[in-house]
């Protein structure tokens, strides 16, 4: 199995055997729950499609209710599909035992929203200009946009003003630090996107 769903819990600090202070993101890793098997024949290819985190029978679709009652299990707030070709059968239960011999993890997580900001805070310009001379209203503007007689045109991923964060954000090569499976905990070295309680994908 490449990987699990978890849920963010917050960042805390571990001291190493020679007793460095290492920097470390808790995570709740599963247990998931295998919801659908995708099959070559059926569905044109192989993949299992996980469920994790409870949700409440009225929320979920009629569909859905289907496809939970078919894997004889409770509705479940995420769903996630694994390209994987493995021996797992409808309902199997799968933990965060799954990466006790894994030394790194990929961690896929939503960045937080920052709303709309400009070109200092978005992309560190460091401004035009100095202050001075009249330049009151253009320390904190882009400057030149790069538009010229030919072509007359701003080119394609210019960095502007605009939407900033609430982007997938994929942190890649995180050091296992520690596996608790009695309490479902993955905890990784170093940090990743997103806020404590947000939705993770862990990936081997």
């Amino acid at each position: 199995m490449p990987g699990l769903i978890g849920r963010k819990i917050g960042m805390t600090s571990v001291f190493s055997a020679d007793g460095k202070n290492i920097p470390c993101t808790v995570i709740e890793a599963g247990p998931c729950v295998v919801t659908q098997v995708k099959t070559v024949e059926k569905d044109g290819y192989k993949a299992l499609q996980l469920g994790f985190g409870e949700a409440k029978e009225k929320r979920t679709t009629k569909p859905l209710l289907g496809t939970f009652k078919k894997a004889g299990t409770t509705p479940k707030k995420h769903l996630v599909e694994f390209k994987f070709d493995g021996e797992y059968n409808l309902g199997d239960t799968i933990t965060v035992e799954l990466f006790n011999d894994t030394e790194f993890v990929d961690v896929i997580g939503t960045s937080k929203g920052k709303g709309f900001q400009g070109v200092v805070k978005r992309h560190g310009f460091g401004g035009v200009g100095q202050r001075t001379h009249g330049q009151d209203d253009r320390a904190r503007k882009p400057g030149s946009i790069g538009a010229c007689s030919y072509p007359a045109k701003v080119f394609k991923g210019m960095r502007m003003a605009g939407q900033m964060g609430g982007d997938r954000v994929t942190t890649q090569n995180l050091r296992v630090l520690k596996v608790i499976p009695e309490k479902n905990l993955l905890i990784v070295k170093g940090s990743f996107a997103g806020c404590n309680g947000s939705t993770v994908l862990i990936e081997k």
